[in-house]
């Protein structure tokens, strides 16, 4: 049997797909995978190049097989999407990502470090804990504002709404509302806790790491956008301007495209707030 030169690398949560070329580009390996057996059967091969799609757990993936002593590239799935051959399932997919890994115009991804994505969790985590305050505070204002109870746009004036129900005596409020609103106010306060528990997790990840310290001395770049900066972005050097980054996959129609898009979105509202949190305090 001859030597398996190129894999393309389909993974998932369970089953893994895995289509392998030799160097004329004759198909040695074509087979599905359980999750369990993934690297004893690339511990047994000898290195050769592995792509993988950019998606869920692969730089996890790229980590373990570069491991192993494996060339990993990761691609990001609209730019795979254009070799698929005939209709989308996992070997389909399997075999154009053999086709597109060995392109020589590809844009490749580099692979996150533990601490990137450690990082990036915490950011995201924090995105998420906003999201979760404001639509708490959103629940409050209109709860409330069906019994003619409304306050000002603001922070003081969700704790002013809060004060009243707090206020036994006020007698606009029904006991059941008061409790269902009492809830809501036990939760935004619990929330505000995490966000600040947050913030302090990301302070310290920014002074423990020197390229997150560099982009802080750049006026306009706090801690916040430096450390979010430095998790997204495994290589800068794979970019051609700051404004590269994520400009193809925000035009592609594709549903790979969507996600990618999706994902850029979240880094850019991450970088918006923290922008403007820096602002905020030069005021």
């Amino acid at each position: 049997m001859q030597t398996v030169t190129t894999i393309g690398l389909d993974i998932g949560k369970s089953v893994f797909q895995v289509h392998g070329v030799d160097a004329t580009g004759n198909v040695i390996v074509r087979r599905k995978l359980k999750r369990r057996y993934v690297l004893s059967f690339f511990q047994k091969l000898p290195p050769c190049l592995i792509g993988i799609e950019t998606c869920a757990s692969s730089h996890h993936w790229s980590r373990e097989l570069r491991a192993l002593g494996h060339t990993v590239r990761l691609m990001p799935a609209a730019y795979v999407k254009p070799y698929v051959k005939r209709q989308k399932n996992d070997a389909a997919d399997a075999e154009a990502i053999c086709e597109a890994v060995t392109r020589a115009n590809m844009r490749f991804v580099a692979t996150k470090t533990l601490g990137q994505q450690s990082c990036l969790m915490l950011h995201r985590t924090r995105h998420l804990f906003i999201r979760q305050q404001t639509a708490v505070i959103n629940a409050i204002r209109a709860h409330l504002a069906e019994f003619g109870i409304v306050a000002p746009v603001g922070r003081n004036g969700v704790e002013h709404l809060l004060n009243i129900v707090a206020d036994c005596s006020d007698k606009r409020l029904p006991d059941v509302a008061r409790a269902c609103v009492s809830a809501l106010g036990a939760q935004l306060r619990m929330l505000k806790a995490r966000i600040l528990e947050f913030d302090r997790l990301i302070m310290a990840w920014h002074r423990s790491n020197e390229a997150s310290k560099r982009l802080d001395e750049i006026p306009g770049v706090g801690p916040a956008l430096a450390t979010a900066l430095v998790a997204s972005v495994a290589d800068p050097r794979a970019f051609r301007s700051g404004s590269h980054p994520g400009s193809a996959s925000c035009r592609s129609n594709t549903r790979a495209g969507a996600r990618a898009s999706s994902a850029v979105s979240v880094n850019r509202e991450i970088a918006i707030c923290a922008a403007c949190s820096r602002r905020a305090r030069w005021r």
